[in-house]
């Protein structure tokens, strides 16, 4: 397929800049991809689709304040630094990315806080990433994040999200379950489960399992190839644990629905496929680009948000719902006013 193919216009005023009051009630758009059929529905309404045995898989890594503002030593120019990875914990080395990046070169110090609480030395401006940074600290790893951190702010998509960032979005950009911190970019599609929906789902006979992949700035990179075969996605860490793998085979093997929360999630499933069909364990790093024509032997139900035009989120949508029923159900959602992006609503896809 071809980049174009995922082009259409979406009016400004349909992107979400803030989440719904509650979490559960976002709208939800059910598409049956072997009918076409859909359904407009509450989020919570979900509890009408699965049920004794079922399995919901969920990623439960937890975003952290990836984005920092400091200024540059001698001309004190403000500089953004988005925090991407740790990459020496005794070094205190990071990946980042700075903005404006023309302004920094090896060699400079970057200031962040009051009273210049926290210095950075750029080491290294060649990487595809942007820029290592080595941040100067005495004490603790523990307590070196912990400062790193209380200078940093919610790393709201700038590309989606374009007001300031406010204090309610510390929660509500994490999911309720988010346990393993690394990711730069919420799974979205995590963000509408509830405390009191899970108890319902699990009350339901439910099951829930998780696995653990970092979202990374990749889901939001342009793709600049209009033949979709010669993307290349970032790469990102990914872990699958044995209970998850067992969960996740048993529901199948039962002929049981497992419904993947998110692209992220779909990703991480697909990563780990082994040849009979079956999840395997996984602890590395994947840059799996899912696009449609993909066959799909694990999940049969999948959650995802409304995405942006021509992004890699929309694709794997795509090729799980049908390229020709998910553009068509996105058509509808313009028109019916769902609410796209980050905080905006959700489409549940089932047989």
């Amino acid at each position: 397929m071809k980049l174009s193919q995922f082009k259409f216009k979406l009016p400004e005023e349909r992107i979400a800049s803030h989440p719904t009051k509650y979490r559960d009630e976002a709208r939800l758009m059910v598409l049956h991809r072997r009918t076409g059929k859909i359904e407009h529905k509450v989020f919570k309404d979900i509890l009408e689709y699965f049920g004794d045995g079922d399995l919901f898989v969920f990623n439960d890594t937890k975003v952290f304040p990836a984005r920092l503002y400091g200024n540059k030593e001698k001309t004190g120019a403000r500089i953004e630094v988005f925090l991407l990875r740790e990459l020496n914990e005794d070094l205190r080395l990071w990946d980042v990315l700075v903005d404006p990046a023309r302004k920094i070169r090896i060699g400079n110090k970057l200031y962040f806080g009051e009273n210049d609480a926290m210095v950075a030395e750029v080491i290294d401006n060649t990487t595809s990433r942007g820029r290592t940074l080595r941040f100067l600290f005495d004490g603790s790893h523990d307590d070196f994040k912990k400062a790193l951190y209380a200078l940093g702010e919610t790393p709201l998509p700038r590309s989606i999200i374009t007001r300031p960032v406010e204090p309610e979005d510390a929660e509500r950009f994490q999911s309720i379950f988010a346990a393993h911190e690394g990711a730069v970019t919420a799974p979205t599609a995590n963000l509408h489960f509830s405390r009191e929906l899970m108890k319902r789902l699990e009350i339901k006979g439910v099951g829930f399992t998780y696995l653990t992949l970092h979202a990374g700035l990749g889901n939001f990179r342009d793709i600049d190839v209009e033949d979709l075969t010669k993307h290349k996605t970032d790469s990102e860490q990914l872990i699958v644990t044995q209970q998850a793998v067992d969960r996740v085979n048993r529901a199948k093997d039962a002929n049981k629905q497992v419904c993947a929360v998110g692209t992220t999630v779909m990703r991480g499933i697909e990563s780990t496929v082994s040849t009979d069909g079956h999840m395997k364990t996984y602890d590395g790093w994947t840059n799996k680009f899912i696009f449609p024509p993909h066959d799909f032997t694990v999940a049969t139900a999948m959650v995802s948000n409304f995405h942006m035009p021509l992004s890699t989120l929309l694709m794997v949508v795509a090729a799980f719902g049908g390229y020709e029923q998910v553009m068509e159900a996105y058509r509808v959602a313009i028109a019916e006013e769902y609410r796209f992006g980050t905080y905006g609503d959700a489409m549940l896809i089932v047989d």
